[in-house]
């Protein structure tokens, strides 16, 4: 039994020593391994590093290429934008010089502009303190109007004498129209230049409302009065072969524009009356309608006398072919005649000269020998012609 236990004491310590040693050998192992494979790790470590840094310098070698050469192209590009902005700067620049050269030339322009307007304003207002002189002149008014009137004609085409008169006096009453204008078929209309001013000058000279009211009113009243003047002036005169209107000639725009704008019904009254008011404009554009019936009625005239003419040539041109007939039937008798006679006639008439040539050939006679008595003949026919 103790025998038994002590070897089973020492087999468990046979196997204690056993695993204690398998154990050593096991670290041993380990220890062994772990440096193989920290050698293997550090080994295969290095050679990655390597490789990974080759691979890693031909990758930015390939990146530093690829960037040189996009850093080349936006280089180019730069320089391009640089120049196309240089061109674009140096155009701008020549564009504000161009400018600059413009503006100085325009405000010397404008200079030399202002000096006309003051000289211009200066004349004008020299002009018009000359034109408030003539109006405040009845006499020189006239005169003024009729200026006006005479530069109005005169642009119309008129012309005195054949398109109108002056200061023709008329017969049956005796007034005098400054103007009086030939119209188709011996018709006549008569103007007036003669208009009141007085209140209207007063009425732009005063500066109060209540003064420039009662000479506005003033001046309106002198124009109806006129028109009535007018109208009983006999310028619409059957007598006198005129038409159912006379013209007042208002020798100033504003004038007329201030009575129409003022006193529309003043127009229709004169009107109602069978009384034109005309200003500069209006009565050129009547002297033209004028002008251009005169022009026509001449036309129709002439193509009224064309017409008469060519019923006389017609006429005349229906004998022609009568005569012409005539002669060409004559001419065909006598064409008959000379055929009658180229034939018929010629013929019978040879028949007895070939039998004479027959004869004198039997009688052996020469053909230029003549007879004295018909050679004498032939010698005085010769002397004859």
């Amino acid at each position: 039994m103790e025998w038994f236990l002590a070897g089973l004491v020492f087999g468990a310590l046979i196997m204690l020593l056993f695993c204690y040693r398998r154990r050593k050998e096991k670290e041993v192992i380990t220890e062994k391994l772990k440096e193989s494979f920290s050698a293997l790790s550090l080994e295969a470590l290095s050679k990655n590093t390597e490789q990974f840094l080759k691979l890693a310098n031909e990758t930015l070698k390939a990146q530093t290429q690829v960037g040189e050469k996009e850093l080349e192209g936006k280089k180019e590009l730069i320089d391009q934008t640089l120049q196309v902005m240089a061109g674009e700067m140096e155009k701008v620049q020549h564009l504000v010089r161009s400018l600059e050269k413009d503006r100085e030339h325009k405000f010397a322009e404008l200079t030399t502009q202002l000096k006309y307007s003051a000289e211009q304003t200066a004349r004008l207002q020299e002009t018009a303190g000359q034109l408030r002189t003539i109006l405040a002149n009845t006499k020189a008014r006239g005169q003024w109007g009729e200026r006006m009137a005479e530069d109005v004609l005169k642009l119309a085409g008129l012309v005195e004498g054949i398109n109108y008169q002056k200061q023709k006096t008329l017969e049956s009453s005796g007034s005098r129209p400054d103007y009086t204008f030939f119209l188709p078929r011996d018709r006549k209309i008569n103007m007036d230049v003669k208009f009141p001013f007085d209140n209207y000058l007063r009425y732009l000279e005063t500066e109060n409302k209540d003064a420039q009211e009662e000479c506005k009113n003033r001046f309106l009243k002198d124009v109806r009065a006129r028109v009535r003047e007018v109208t009983g002036r006999d310028y619409i005169c059957p007598e006198e072969n005129t038409v159912d209107y006379a013209i007042v000639f208002i020798p100033n725009e504003q004038v007329y524009s201030f009575v129409h704008e003022n006193d529309r019904t003043i127009l229709d009254e004169a009107l109602k009356s069978r009384v034109i008011l005309c200003s500069p404009v209006t009565l050129y554009a009547v002297l033209v309608v004028i002008r251009q019936a005169m022009d026509n009625f001449s036309i129709e005239q002439a193509a009224a006398e064309i017409l008469s003419l060519l019923g006389s040539f017609n006429k005349q041109w229906e004998a022609f072919l009568k005569s012409l007939e005539k002669m060409g039937k004559k001419i065909d008798e006598a064409q008959k005649e000379f055929n009658l006679l180229n034939s018929i006639r010629r013929v019978r008439l040879e028949r007895p000269l070939r039998q004479i040539e027959d004869l004198r050939r039997e009688k052996g006679i020469p053909v230029n020998v003549l007879l004295p008595e018909s050679q004498a003949t032939a010698e005085a026919a010769v002397a004859e012609e």
